[in-house]
């Protein structure tokens, strides 16, 4: 028997229970992964909610690192003892899983399975929004929300390394602070400023290409405001709340502005895009041109604690569960 966290009815962080479960052996295409470290991230409080559907019960989780250990029928490119890392394949709050290959990346020596569990999803997340969704480049000025968070310093460091001004928005001076660190040149408390001015004045009336916004409801359609003329409004997360349903032709009134709500899974579900995805993640991270710190250490056991601390924004960077 193995352990998992899973999840009967939906609510708060009571519902995460620890639980024995029967993994057994995989089948065609898949492989038996026992995880080192699992990664922590915000959609799994909507899956925990019922915010997004999960037939009950299930286990939660949707990143993790670890070394498979048994390999089911017809699986190539993989053997038992080989180190891997996944994002998007929900299950991950367990000490032992089955998952297809074609979700898996082989890590390299200079990643480790914490730095992987606690980048797969959001790194990768970052490497679309950033390479794919808009095209930074050398002298593009961007506004990140929530620039202390997980993806939020992700997009500040790489943002900088591809030459971009970077403004980020958090809500308190200490966050500010993080967000500074990671490498945005502005930074606006919106707590006590209003960003849309600020962003105003910062660029000297010029405004951003692109918007990376994480935050939802509170920030929109607010964000619009900050884009210049044909720029990219990217919504990649909903902490404060879905964004309601809006007239399209406010995109055309303020300068035909292009908006997008992306899912990971869209990006990597092709083999070549996911492996090249990766590729370039880990490059970024090997030069330490993105550093990922790891903030904070759970036991799988205190998963409740974890989602109390992250749903109550006590938490910057990136947390991993630990089996």
């Amino acid at each position: 028997m193995s352990k998992a966290i899973r999840i009967h009815q939906t609510g708060g962080p009571e519902v995460l229970k620890l639980e024995d479960i029967e993994v057994g052996a995989p089948g065609p295409g898949e492989v038996k992964l026992r995880h080192r470290a699992i990664g922590l991230n915000f959609i799994e409080i909507y899956f925990r909610k019922g915010m997004y559907p999960a037939a009950l019960p299930f286990v939660p989780g949707n990143e993790g690192a670890g070394d498979i250990i048994a390999v089911g029928k017809g699986v190539k490119g993989f053997k038992v003892g080989d180190r891997v890392g996944y994002a998007s394949m929900p299950g991950s709050y367990s000490e032992e899983r089955l998952i297809s290959t074609q979700a898996l990346v082989k890590l390299p020596k200079s990643i480790s399975y914490e730095t992987a569990a606690a980048m797969m999803l959001k790194g990768l997340t970052a490497q679309y929004l950033l390479r794919q969704v808009h095209k930074v480049k050398k002298g593009d000025v961007i506004l990140v929300h929530a620039a202390a968070g997980g993806v939020g310093m992700l997009l500040c460091q790489w943002g900088k390394a591809l030459g971009a001004t970077v403004i980020g928005t958090v809500g308190s001076d200490e966050k500010a602070k993080i967000a500074r660190k990671a490498g945005a040149k502005f930074v606006i408390n919106y707590n006590k400023e209003n960003f849309v001015e600020r962003v105003a004045a910062l660029t000297k009336g010029k405004k951003c290409d692109v918007v990376y916004d994480g935050i939802g409801k509170a920030t929109f359609p607010a964000s619009l405001d900050c884009l210049r003329p044909l720029g990219m409004f990217a919504s990649y997360g909903s902490a404060s709340g879905q964004i309601e349903a809006f007239n399209i032709n406010i995109l055309s009134a303020k300068g035909s502005l292009f908006a997008t709500r992306p899912t990971l899974f869209s990006y990597t579900a092709d083999r070549k895009r996911l492996d090249a995805m990766s590729k370039d993640l880990f490059n970024a991270v090997a030069s330490r041109k993105v550093k990922i710190p790891i903030h904070r250490r759970f036991k799988l056991a205190d998963v409740a604690e974890a989602h109390r601390a992250l749903e109550g924004r006590q938490t910057t960077g990136a947390s991993v569960l630990i089996p």
